[in-house]
């Protein structure tokens, strides 16, 4: 089964010979490696560039072992370039060879050819990348699939329905989406986290082991979408758990899941003060199978799915994303009364903001009084949207807001944001 990563193959395509390493990152086992070594290497093809022109080295296989010394591969990689015309460096895992760095950087003087890696595990991780490549690189981050690419997979028959329950429940990590049954895609995603992404962590970070970070992440897996920070943290940590965790520690153990593309912290934008407020902030998962299995499928609240959901494909498609705080001034009883509203998203990207609101269901009046009350605050003229778990008709209400289902939104995300 082959899955299109359009969005993804297209940055590829877009940077290609822009003198910079072309470093795709992202959570392990989302794609990167297909993404580059089978839709970027077709597409290549499809182009018209020879097969002898595109330079393939997974450093996972073990018939490239030797390959791992770096002047070997230096000087395999060399010796594959015999003219003038442009070629095509692909590397795999590259965090596995010694000094990669500066083996990587070393291509760069080949005047024709354009370089291409990726990286994973505990030596190449988010934070790695600025220092790694000292401005010479140009990084491509990759999520596991976004829904529209899940539903791309499923039989053309699927109801939208039932896909999204599918999706909200066991998320998009590829191998999982190949799975038949329900228990072998929890297996896998319970595996994958336990054995994988915290064993990672451990070993990058010299922890003890993995009873307190995976404690953390339960409780951040058990409350998306609230505010939340290092001393909440701590003191929720101390009173239902065995083991103690100080802030700091906490603060750290945050920074490790969110530097393994595990966990993106958003934080708040007062709208009208145009500041930010440092804490607290919220947290949520790349992946809700991943963060479903840290619970053992147990707590599926899926407002709040939803609304992580809605993140996860902002990021993707590029923007930047904030919790949205607005504060308003209103009389009771003849007194002045300050209230602060929250804006699910303010998502940013160059001269386009949109404020958006997330609501799983808005069965009545009340409901929908609620979701609109804080978009009506905002002064100025940007887009507000509220997205609705219903099956509704996307269009806009007498007040301006564009009510937007979620099919549309997930299936169509930036027609909807541009409706």
């Amino acid at each position: 089964m082959e899955i299109a990563r359009d969005f993804y193959l297209q940055k590829l395509i877009d940077h290609r010979h822009n003198g910079l390493v072309k470093i795709i990152t992202g959570v392990r086992r989302c794609g990167k490696s297909y993404l580059l070594f089978t839709l970027f290497y077709k597409h290549l093809l499809k182009e018209g560039v020879s097969e002898d022109h595109i330079v393939r080295v997974s450093l996972e296989d073990y018939g490239n072992k030797k390959l791992l010394n770096p002047d070997e591969l230096y000087a395999f990689v060399k010796a594959q370039i015999k003219d003038g015309e442009p070629y095509y460096i692909l590397l795999d895992e590259i965090q596995l060879v010694p000094n990669f760095e500066s083996v990587v950087n070393g291509f760069l003087h080949i005047p024709n050819a354009d370089i291409y890696v990726t990286g994973s595990n505990s030596k190449f991780l988010s934070s790695d990348i600025i220092t790694e490549f000292r401005g010479r690189g140009d990084e491509i981050r990759v999520f596991p699939l976004c829904f529209a690419e899940f539903y791309s997979a499923l039989e053309p028959e699927t109801l939208f329905g039932r896909a999204w329950l599918q999706y909200a429940n066991y998320g998009g990590m590829p191998l999982c989406l190949s799975m038949k049954s329900e228990a072998d895609k929890a297996k896998y995603l319970r595996d994958l986290f336990a054995t994988t992404y915290l064993a990672d962590i451990i070993n990058r970070n010299n922890l003890r082991g993995n009873a307190e970070i995976g404690e953390l992440t339960d409780i951040l897996a058990s409350s998306i979408g609230s505010l939340t920070n290092p001393v909440k943290l701590s003191n929720t940590f101390n009173s239902q758990k065995s083991l103690k965790l100080s802030a700091n520690t906490i603060s750290a153990y945050l920074d490790y899941l969110q530097d393994s593309f595990l966990i993106e912290k958003a934080v708040r934008y007062d709208i009208k003060g145009k500041k930010y407020i440092n804490t607290p902030s919220k947290y949520y998962f790349v992946d809700m199978g991943l963060r479903n299995a840290r619970l053992s499928f147990r707590q599926r609240e899926y407002n709040h799915i939803l609304e992580n959901v809605i993140y996860n494909e902002l990021k993707l498609r590029g923007y930047s994303v904030d919790v949205g705080v607005l504060e308003t001034n209103s009389k009771v009883n003849g007194e002045s009364v300050r209230k602060q509203l929250e804006v699910d998203f303010v998502a940013n990207m160059g001269d386009r903001r949109y404020y958006i609101q997330c609501a799983y269901r808005m069965p009545d009046e009340e409901k929908r009084k609620q979701e609109f009350s804080s978009l009506l605050g905002i002064g100025d003229a940007f887009k507000k949207i509220v997205i609705v778990g219903d099956e509704i008709l996307t269009g806009y209400n007498e007040q301006g807001i564009l009510i937007a289902s979620l099919s549309d939104f997930l299936l169509f995300p930036e027609k909807t944001l541009n409706w």
